[in-house]
């Protein structure tokens, strides 16, 4: 018996789509041609409809994670990105289903679904298959400037720029960084922005680096470990940018324990401001970055794909603010 999806697949129309031209939605606006290549098809392909006019309920929307179930829970930034996801299919009655990137049977989880958010850092190549399994995609959290492909990202560049230069309008020109390394589809090295902005600020700047760049994993036990690396170098920072607030926390205990203050000694900053931020001690001052938006944006641009005849793909980046708290301060004279 023929399908939604073969229909789609027939006509050249989206599942989400058909299923409304089928159902007589009198608030799709396509053109008179399409509705009739989509009936034309479904007539060639001997479909029958089961039941009545359908609900928004009759959209599917998949999320797909590239990492493991157990990686997302120790994250609290891919766990807002989901929230947000989630929380939009609630408010708008759509049916959401998940899977994670390292599951054996994923496909065929995602299947039957009329739109994927795909969340993380997945190859091109690993991109382009999913295309090609549904069209009706896009990529949150995915930097990368292949034409083809929609993607909506947190601005980490300027984040950092306006971290960096914060820390400069404190006084600070011996800024160590902290960052984390991560793999397209955990194969090949990701150029990260917060990296590339903080070695052209200090270098922009006149400022030297040297044995103050580390980079490791996005977590505290990461952070804590490239902190006291720092500490046991010829030259002691003043103040420290981390690439998130895990990795800050972790320096921060480091700090610590080698009877520094936080921000008397040394400043620190950081990004993302998750939940534990505001409750570290001294307050972190950090950037936040809007992950749990950006899961409403991706799932809203999938289902509102469903009304469009043609997917222009789109490249959409979401700003950072800076919350400012207690971790930093003016240098010491």
């Amino acid at each position: 018996m023929a399908t939604i999806r073969d229909i789609a697949k027939e006509s050249g129309v989206s599942p989400a789509s058909v299923s409304r031209i089928l159902n007589n939605d009198s608030t799709l606006q396509v053109t008179d041609e399409t509705r009739k290549r989509v009936v034309a098809a479904a007539k060639k392909l001997g479909y029958v409809k089961k039941g009545g006019v359908k609900s928004k309920a009759a959209f599917k929307l998949g999320i797909l994670q590239w990492f493991s179930a157990e990686q997302e829970l120790d994250d609290d930034y891919y766990l807002r990105v989901r929230r947000g996801i989630e929380n939009f299919g609630i408010k708008n009655a759509i049916s959401v289903v998940r899977a994670y990137r390292t599951d054996m049977d994923y496909l065929e989880t995602l299947k039957d679904c009329d739109g994927l958010v795909c969340v993380g850092k997945f190859s091109k190549q690993d991109a382009d298959a999913l295309i090609a399994f549904n069209s009706n995609i896009v990529f949150l959290d995915m930097l990368t400037e292949y034409s083809d492909i929609t993607t909506i990202t947190i601005d980490l560049y300027n984040a950092a720029m306006e971290a960096l230069n914060y820390l400069k309008s404190l006084g600070h020109s011996s800024i160590c960084y902290l960052g984390g390394v991560e793999y397209a589809s955990g194969q090949d090295i990701i150029e990260d922005d917060r990296r590339k902005a903080y070695v052209k600020f200090m270098k922009s700047n006149k400022f030297s680096y040297n044995g103050l760049l580390k980079e490791d994993e996005f977590n505290s036990e990461s952070g804590y470990s490239m902190m006291k690396e720092v500490l046991k170098g010829k030259v002691i920072p003043t103040a420290v940018f981390a690439a998130s607030d895990a990795i800050a926390i972790g320096a921060m205990r480091a700090i610590r324990e080698h009877k520094l203050k936080i921000p008397r000694d040394i400043s620190i900053i950081s990004i993302n401001d998750d939940e534990v931020s505001a409750f570290t001690d001294p307050p972190l001052t950090t950037m936040r970055a809007p992950a749990y938006d950006m899961g409403e944006h991706g799932a809203n641009i999938v289902y509102m794909a469903g009304n469009l005849e043609k997917k222009t793909p789109m490249k959409i980046k979401i700003p950072c603010t800076m919350v400012v708290r207690r971790s930093c301060a003016e240098r010491k004279k």
